[in-house]
């Protein structure tokens, strides 16, 4: 049995439920931050008995646990449609197009419900942080699968490596701008999408 819940649901309405249930969590953390929501606060706003909020999850961490992977999962949703656009075209392809990713991701976290305070759980809670890097390295797996037939006289260990860093450039950006409200969003992600688009080029001239 995992962290994040208890089995599966089987079912089209334990599973609505179970959606139903982190859509309320995240709404919850917005409002009231990681240290205070309960299970209980999380079960009386979806209008269910404490009890029947743990057929799914063993307690909070479980359910930001939860969060955190249908977060990840979404962003990870973004990535394989770029990529599905992209990565055929080649390396100046996808750097040619990788504020397009940026803002697609964006606009992906922004829309989960409390998305702030999961991404923040995932930096803060030890129990959580997995949850992050096991995504970061599935995306970065995902970028070097797509750059590497094109890229053959580069190791596969150093193409991990700038990708990683690539990877995590991308994100942070992104997690400032709940933050940092002396620049502009569009601004923040240009500048980013700059460095990340010479960082994929670059890679063709090591090659």
């Amino acid at each position: 049995m995992t962290l994040a819940g208890r089995r599966p649901p089987q079912q089209a309405r334990a599973h609505q439920t179970q959606g139903r249930l982190l859509d309320v969590a995240g709404e919850l953390l917005a409002e009231v931050g990681i240290e205070r929501i309960s299970t209980n606060m999380i079960a009386a706003r979806a209008g269910l008995s404490p009890p029947a909020l743990y057929r799914y999850f063993g307690d909070k961490y479980a359910v930001l646990e939860a969060l955190g992977r249908r977060l990840m999962e979404r962003q990870n949703a973004v990535l394989d449609g770029w990529l599905a656009r992209h990565a055929s075209g080649g390396i100046a392809a996808m750097a040619d197009h990788i504020g397009e990713l940026l803002a697609e991701n964006a606009a992906a976290t922004r829309a989960e419900p409390g998305a702030v305070w999961i991404l923040r759980a995932l930096h803060a809670t030890p129990r959580l942080v997995h949850i992050r890097l096991e995504s970061h390295r599935h995306v970065t797996g995902r970028l070097v699968d797509a750059c590497a037939p094109h890229l053959p006289r580069i190791d596969w260990e150093t193409l991990w490596l700038r990708l990683r860093l690539a990877v995590e450039l991308g994100f942070a950006a992104d997690e400032m701008l709940y933050e940092e409200d002396r620049v502009s969003a569009d601004a923040v992600l240009a500048g980013v999408a700059s460095m990340l688009r010479a960082a994929l080029l670059d890679l063709t001239a090591a090659d």
